[in-house]
């Protein structure tokens, strides 16, 4: 039974306020200390679990919050407002790894892996991209071959995946068919400390510092059979609905960058004094500031739209790519207002407008850059 409109504006809104305190609380303090060095709070991530944001959408029989997508784009949104880089990690935790698993394996995987991820005692990752197929998912090159009848060996690299060194799990969608074959790829669950396969070079990144960004490497990494999401050949397809939630994690993620950086700007606007008055009296300001908060609303009608198909069950596809197509865009375009407002002090670290910049360029290239998300969108018009 559908829950009554006031029930679930009572319970978003109890959410929304115990993720802004968490995040208050045990972010805001290390915002910038984690984000210099590109330090990975991995103990923030258990504290983090045992809050139940690390299993938002996991059922509680498998020790989650079992809540919907609503309440999930709250915490993400909540959590990026204060820092983007540890909402991208709740994002990729949530949406990639941990949906994966619940959507698509075993019962036995599920009550195995489950409990550990939705609680924080375990960190996932998810492996698509490799270095030399990025969008071009169908010529991937890290293979898995079998092995007799009930073992696999991987062979080869995937770039760019976030929690590729502290990952505890990793959801690896490789190739076990022929090259551009749709049903040519199959996903797997490896443990970190399985032979043969380990973290690579963690990347260097313009923004999203404190959200580890690494390589996967497989070198003759043998598996059992048993470690198989579904069935062989279905790892593409799989992919693509999980990237449909993913879509809309980053469109969160997006939405909670462009508030924190808006309203930074409004605080700003109102204290800054200039000419023996508030900038914000000034049109030049008060107009950036209505196109700001008018962008972010529509933003959010797209992402709670597509949230709420999800959450229905509903093919989203469409909704998905508009609302991370257009809520990336949108936070990329209110964190360089927030920086121009600010004027000189927005381009130093002193002010939280700097990283928002910084952090935001990253939610128009991660999970399907906007050209990816327009090419999805036009192939959905078409086909209805």
């Amino acid at each position: 039974m559908t829950q009554p409109v006031e029930l679930l504006a009572d319970n978003l809104q109890m959410i929304r306020e115990s993720a802004r305190d968490f995040a208050e609380t045990y972010i805001r303090p290390h915002v910038m200390e984690w984000d210099e060095p590109q330090f990975f709070p991995v103990d923030l991530f258990h504290r983090m679990g045992e809050h139940g944001f690390l299993g938002v959408l996991v059922p509680e029989a498998y020790q989650g919050a079992g809540l919907g997508y609503q309440e999930y784009i709250t915490i993400v949104e909540e959590i990026a407002k204060v820092c983007g880089s540890v909402g991208l990690s709740v994002a990729a935790h949530n949406s990639l790894c941990t949906s994966h698993i619940l959507l698509f394996g075993t019962e036995e995987q599920k009550q195995k892996y489950l409990p550990l991820l939705a609680t924080g005692k375990w960190i996932g990752a998810w492996g698509l991209t490799e270095p030399n197929t990025g969008s071009d998912a169908g010529r991937m090159q890290c293979v898995a071959q079998p092995d007799g009848d009930d073992h696999w060996v991987i062979n080869g690299t995937k770039s760019w995946i976030t929690h590729g060194i502290s990952g505890h799990a990793v959801v690896v969608i490789v190739r076990t068919g022929e090259l551009l074959d749709s049903r040519g790829m199959t996903a797997f669950i490896v443990e970190r400390g399985t032979p043969g396969f380990r973290g690579g070079k963690k990347e260097n990144k313009l923004g999203m510092r404190a959200s580890e960004t690494a390589e996967l490497i497989f070198e003759n990494c043998r598996i059992h059979k048993s470690q198989m999401l579904g069935k062989e050949g279905e790892g593409f397809v799989q992919a693509m609905k999980i990237l449909d939630g993913g879509r809309i994690s980053i469109a969160a993620l997006s939405l909670g960058i462009a508030k924190g950086a808006y309203e930074a700007s409004v605080k700003y606007a109102k204290e800054r004094q200039q000419f023996g008055q508030p900038i914000s009296n000034f049109q030049g300001i008060s107009f950036k500031l209505a196109d700001m908060a008018t962008k972010i609303q529509a933003a959010e009608l797209l992402t709670r739209q597509a949230g709420f198909l999800k959450t229905a069950g509903r093919h989203c596809t469409q909704e998905a790519a508009m609302a991370k197509y257009y809520a990336s865009e949108v936070s990329v375009q209110v964190s360089t207002e927030a920086v121009q407002i600010h004027g000189g002090y927005g381009y130093t670290k002193d002010f939280p407008v700097e990283k928002f910049y910084r952090d935001s360029k990253l939610c128009t290239i991660g999970e399907g850059t906007s050209e990816i998300q327009k090419i999805v969108i036009a192939r959905e018009l078409l086909r209805r």
